[in-house]
């Protein structure tokens, strides 16, 4: 087991009213009810009279230093948004698209700084009637203090069934903010299988994943909308990031502490067992179900800065597969062959064999589920890439804004 530092780069959310029918039951054809014949006892019109239109729009003509990921905020009544054209002082059209809830129009890019645009929104009624109102609106000068952030997610990749859109922020986002940020974090499946945003508790991280592990050959696109977002720290969002990757084959790691044994299943399908060492109890593995993070052919492991002198060693290691940030790894260790399947003599890592490390290593992914369990220690929520170890019912209590009844508890 060894800690390593993190790096940013290294891994990689009308009512119809139905006409009804009257039906007659006996009664004299020629004595027609006073309404069929074009009268009513009551003077009153059968239809309410069509609501007004009222559009208002965001921001306000003429306001000074938005922020670059401003949006333009719609409200109608009596009708819906038809068209939203947003222009660049100067000429050229900003591209963009509503949002599903019709609260804003959202662009595709941020905005640039120091900018004047307009914006002309068209509401249009059911009957055709239209309105639009036109604001303009100047951006702010790039600010100076921003945060730090991470997206562990790249274009043109393929990642394993539980790779959940993994964001990271430095500092945290105070947790004020983070229903702002998660309204600005977009992430699209095809084929659709909806999802929400967990914050771990220091704002560090947020994880993004469905119910379930992604099915396979899922496209993820994904977009991170941080750049220029104003935070109550003082803060703002620094860049916007972006990638678009696709899903792979089920591919599961299961590794038992009582029977000292790795299973290996492939869409669904028992194919290989293995013999493990797993960490010993002064330096127990954790037991739960985390992902690969990042894979090494051959790196070092050099744990001398370690507060326990005990602990500390400098080794060559191949095969190594990262399962958590304070350094669990699957690697190959073949000076522990004779204990794997018997006794746990490791700092934490799961042993194999140099030959089954090969196996694995040549098979497995960023993103494919490892399961660990019946060890002295329980996974750290935040320790990896920890999406899959809590419970639907957990997990979506996690979000910084309402879940969707759908896609509740």
């Amino acid at each position: 087991m060894v800690t390593k530092a993190r790096a940013w780069a290294a891994i990689a959310a009308l009512a119809v009213v139905a006409p009804f029918g009257l039906a007659g039951c006996g009664g004299d054809e020629g004595e027609r009810p006073s309404f069929v014949n074009g009268t009513t006892g009551d003077s009153g019109s059968p239809n309410p009279p069509a609501e007004p239109l009222e559009l208002t729009v965001t921001p306000a003509n003429g306001a000074k230093k938005q922020p670059v990921s401003t949006e333009i905020g719609t409200s109608v009544k009596g009708g819906k948004i038809t068209n939203v054209k947003l222009t660049a002082e100067g000429g050229g059209t900003v591209p963009g698209a509503m949002r599903e809830d019709g609260s804003s129009w959202v662009p595709a890019s941020p905005l640039k700084y120091g900018k004047t645009y307009t914006a002309e929104v068209t509401a249009t009624t059911p009957s055709g009637q239209t309105e639009t109102k036109t604001t303009t609106f100047t951006t702010m000068a790039k600010p100076k203090s921003v945060i730090g952030s991470g997206l562990y997610l790249f274009d043109d990749k393929t990642y394993g069934v539980a790779m959940p859109v993994v964001v990271e922020f430095s500092p945290g986002i105070p947790k004020k903010d983070r229903a702002t940020v998660q309204r600005r974090m977009f992430v699209e499946t095809d084929p659709p299988q909806p999802g929400t945003w967990y914050w771990v508790a220091n704002g560090t991280q947020a994880y993004y994943r469905a119910p379930e592990y992604w099915k396979p050959g899922t496209t993820l696109k994904v977009r991170i909308g941080l750049e220029g977002i104003p935070l109550s720290n003082g803060r703002y969002g620094n860049v916007d990031r972006k990638a678009t990757a696709k899903i792979g084959s089920r591919f599961e790691m299961k590794v038992d502490n009582a029977t000292k044994k790795m299973s290996v299943y492939e869409d669904g399908k028992l194919i290989r067992t293995m013999p493990v060492s797993l960490g010993k109890k002064s330096t127990p593995s954790s037991s739960g179900t985390m992902v690969i993070m990042e894979k090494k052919k051959s790196t070092v492991f050099d744990t001398r800065d370690d507060p326990n002198p005990a602990n500390r060693y400098v080794t060559e290691i191949d095969f190594a597969q990262r399962l958590t940030w304070g350094g669990e790894y699957i690697h190959a260790a073949p000076w522990s062959v004779g204990d794997q399947g018997r006794r746990n003599v490791s700092h934490g890592c799961v042993n194999v064999s140099t030959p089954n490390a090969r196996w694995l290593f040549e098979r497995t992914k960023i993103g494919d589920p490892v399961t660990i369990a019946g060890t002295e220690r329980k996974l750290a929520d935040g320790n990896g890439w920890t999406a899959w170890n809590l419970s639907w019912e957990e997990f979506v209590k996690g979000s910084a804004l309402p879940v969707p009844d759908n896609l509740g508890s």
